[in-house]
């Protein structure tokens, strides 16, 4: 380490050591000691020491902005470090202020609502203007407040500390304003914190119900005209024009295909129409063979039907709408199965004490890009295929639907060439043991 004037741990050396000389020179000529002259100096350069000292700190303590500095040696180095690192840090928050509220300018903007909730109690930490609209809350007055104090809602209540809280809650109607409905979304974006998502979907549900009833008045006024077809239909005698023979058994084929896409038009919009289903309890013993018979029936003796039963349980929920969605399964079976083939109708119980009903089958099988959307309305794997078996493409629309309506799951299994496998999966709350 090089010794010499100019930076400030030497420059700092070299005064201690000329004031050091200065107080040995004073004090041999006017007090007669070296020492004492030596020992006055060095008393006086700690005093000067602490001063600097406790003026830094008193900075530092009261938070004020320091000045530039403008002496030399070590606390002029000492200043200066600490006047940059006050300035990087002024303009850090500077930057970090300009973020926020450039941040808040966007959630302000937004014109879905969002509420900063507190996991533990619920609290409001933070909102919107767009959730003080749409939920009523009042800006400062509502922070801190427990959020289902101030939306006072069961659906809400049971929503929120329900196990499906992570899963979106629709068709909520806003408190004295029922023309509004809402969906909430809770989502975890910190360990303590919730983000809650509110949107004004109002325009979505009316134009959901215009469809809804579109579809259930055209469906319904179908039926007249497709009932006097089908009657003329059946005056005809082919055996008067035997020419007319395939004419009018394709025309008899289509008009009954017709009717049954009406009639299951007509399930789907009563079952969107209702809220709930009815609570009873649905046997499935009886369930099971009564879905047996009516394989039979559609087979014709061309399958093997076999039922397992190893459940030892029933179910809570709609028989007519249950027996609508298993039936669809189980005919959709036989009429993809080519003959001599197998068909098995399980009911089983699952590992976390719920129950399933599962179809297979050894049909020709579901490409595996099909799988996820089969379940649409009038979507085809092959719509020659679909034709030539008389199937509609709404059977697992319908199931889908009943089966959501009873918070159960449709789970699909199925190969190219071996078969399919379609199951119902329903959670222990649906589940009644038998008697």
């Amino acid at each position: 380490m090089s010794f010499f004037p100019g930076r400030p741990w030497q420059s700092s050396m070299w005064r201690l050591a000329g004031l050091l000389l200065g107080g040995a020179m004073f004090g041999r000529v006017l007090l007669g000691s070296v020492w004492a002259g030596v020992a006055l100096v060095a008393l006086c350069m700690v005093a000067w020491h602490y001063f600097r000292l406790w003026r830094v700190l008193r900075l530092l303590r009261e938070r004020r902005r320091l000045i530039a500095p403008s002496g030399r040696g070590v606390w002029g180095e000492l200043e200066s470090l600490l006047y940059r690192r006050q300035r990087e840090s002024l303009v850090r928050k500077r930057k970090l202020a300009a973020i926020l509220r450039a941040y808040r300018q966007v959630a302000a903007a937004v014109p879905d609502g969002a509420v900063v909730l507190e996991r533990s109690g619920l609290t409001i930490l933070w909102f919107n203007d767009s959730a003080a609209r749409l939920l009523g809350l009042r800006y400062p007055h509502d922070l801190g407040a427990r959020f289902t104090n101030l939306l006072r809602s069961p659906r809400v209540l049971e929503w929120i500390n329900g196990p499906d809280r992570l899963e979106p809650l629709l068709d909520l109607a806003v408190p004295g304003n029922d023309s509004v409905r809402l969906s909430l979304r809770l989502i975890a974006y910190t360990d303590d914190q919730w983000l809650l998502v509110v949107r004004d979907i109002s325009t979505l549900m009316r134009l959901e119900q215009v469809r809804r009833d579109f579809v259930a008045n055209v469906s319904h006024e179908l039926r007249t005209p497709l009932t006097v077809i089908h009657g003329y239909l059946d005056l005809l005698e082919p055996d008067d024009n035997p020419e007319w023979v395939p004419i009018v058994e394709e025309m008899r084929n289509q008009t009954d295909r017709m009717a049954q896409i009406v009639e299951d038009l007509l399930m789907l919009s009563r079952l969107e129409a209702q809220s709930r289903p009815s609570e009873e309890t649905v046997v499935m013993s009886s369930l099971l063979r009564a879905l047996e018979r009516e394989a039979q029936a559609l087979s014709r003796g061309r399958h093997q039907i076999q039922i397992v039963d190893n459940a030892a349980c029933d179910l809570a929920g709609s028989l007519k709408e249950l027996h609508s969605a298993f039936s669809n399964l189980v005919s959709n079976a036989v009429r993809y199965t080519p003959d001599s083939g197998k068909i098995t109708i399980g009911w089983q119980r699952r590992d976390d004490g719920g129950a399933m009903l599962s179809v297979a089958d050894t049909g020709v099988g579901i490409p595996a890009q099909h799988i996820p959307r089969i379940t649409e309305r009038f979507y085809r794997v092959s719509s020659s295929r679909s034709r030539d078996s008389g199937g509609t493409g709404l059977g697992l629309s319908i199931v889908k639907h009943v089966l959501g309506r009873h918070h159960a799951e449709l789970l699909i299994e199925s190969e190219v060439g071996t078969g399919s496998r379609f199951t119902c999966a329903f959670g222990p709350e649906c589940i009644r043991e038998r008697r």
